[in-house]
């Protein structure tokens, strides 16, 4: 009798070994972009061209109506780019993944379905025990602007918002030496036979730094200071010239102070901005000498700082005129919306790509910084810390 042959080879008969390895699958995101309703927040997070990007892509967005307007972008732009328009602001709110510059308040946060993941601002200064409560309660998956980081470890979202913010210092300032009570009607330009005017910017981060190139570019003469030796150095490479560096020296700064005729105020404290000019040094600046604290979000630098609104930006102390808007960028909603927009776009795509956020996470370190609750728990130490608050390691979490 002859021997059944087998359809199968010797090889393929052999045990082979198992594939461990889980390929990314690829997910469709359904986004829901709603009204900002903060006070003077204009801007909005995703643009039109970002929206057509994003639905090229096989997502869905539903944006609420009139989202984009104060920035600049109609209705009918949003439409033609693919997103659904609503006029239903809990609709949007139902959406699995939420989108908003702004932190959403306690109302807000009501309309938002269990499991939802949120992406926004979190302002943890301004944040209250109730906001996580509420995030818990919901077992929400939050990601803060502020905490994600890019490959070189840098805040993607906080340094385009810094560059905005510290251009904006002095094209204020600008405004306010010509247009504000008691401005000295004084030209930000370097003309003919005029001396040039004198700008003292304290603290060269990012927003220094931008300040700084602001103000040389207008033909101010600028002084640097700040405490770091190597931020001083890294301004001073990053400028391409040789401007007047010193680290914070009370002499020093004073005599600077004294002279000048715009002071910007960019340094960040951990939890405050330390106060580096006190109100004698205000008291002995020029009469109509202009002061932007960029710093007062949290606190101030200048000891005479109030913080102000867009409708009523300005105060005067000693004479000395006071800009302390904590807002600055949204001032300039259209240009912010379009630089927020640059940076979460891609993001928005690598999430999808990689089948969800928590995929995303596992493959992108800096995202994950970003994260801060998970499925109702709290993942971050500083905000632990900061509220008296039980968290737990994301890595025991997901791993």
């Amino acid at each position: 009798m002859a021997k059944p042959t087998s359809p199968f080879t010797k090889e393929q008969l052999l045990p082979q070994e198992e594939m461990l390895e889980i390929s990314k699958q690829k997910g469709e995101l359904y986004i829901g972009i709603p009204k900002e309703i903060y006070f003077q927040e204009k801007r909005i997070c995703l643009t039109p061209d970002a929206v057509a990007a994003v639905v090229a892509n096989g997502h869905r967005l539903l944006v609420e109506k009139g989202a984009g307007l104060e920035a600049g972008f109609t209705d009918n732009e949003y439409s033609e780019a693919g997103a659904q328009l609503t006029n239903d602001t809990k609709k949007v709110f139902g959406c699995p993944i939420i989108l908003k510059v702004e932190p959403p308040t306690i109302e807000e946060l009501e309309m938002i379905n269990p499991k939802t993941v949120l992406i926004s601002a979190l302002q943890l200064k301004t944040r209250q025990k109730e906001y996580f409560r509420k995030l818990q309660k919901k077992k929400i998956t939050a990601l803060a602007f502020e905490f994600i980081k890019d490959e070189d470890h840098s805040y993607p979202a906080v340094k385009a918002l810094s560059e905005i913010a510290g251009t904006a210092s002095v094209l204020i300032a600008a405004e306010l030496m010509v247009n504000a009570k008691k401005g000295k009607g004084l030209l930000f330009g370097n003309i003919s036979g005029v001396p040039p005017i004198e700008v003292v910017v304290i603290g060269a981060g990012t927003v220094g730094q931008y300040a700084v190139r602001s103000a040389l570019g207008l033909g101010a003469n600028v002084k640097v200071f700040d405490s770091s030796i190597n931020r001083l150095r890294e301004l001073q490479s990053n400028v391409g010239c040789t401007l007047y560096t010193s680290t914070i020296q009370p002499k020093n700064l004073l005599k600077a102070l004294r002279r000048c005729d715009v002071a910007i105020g960019a340094v960040k404290g951990n939890k405050r901005s330390p106060i580096i000019v006190t109100e004698n040094i205000v008291e002995k600046m020029k009469e109509g000498a202009v002061i932007i604290d960029v710093s007062v979000d949290m606190g101030g630098c200048f000891e005479t700082t109030q913080m102000t609104s867009h409708d009523n930006p300005t105060h005067i102390t000693h004479g000395v005129i006071h800009y302390g808007v904590p807002n600055i960028p949204a001032r300039y909603p259209r240009t912010a919306s379009i630089s927020i927009s640059n940076i979460f776009t891609p993001y928005l795509l690598q999430i999808a790509e990689s089948g969800g956020i928590e995929q995303a996470i596992r493959f992108d370190q800096g995202l994950k910084c970003g994260l801060y609750f998970y499925r109702g728990i709290l993942t971050n130490e500083q905000i632990a810390d900061w509220f008296d608050m039980p968290y737990s390691d994301l890595n025991l979490l997901m791993f």
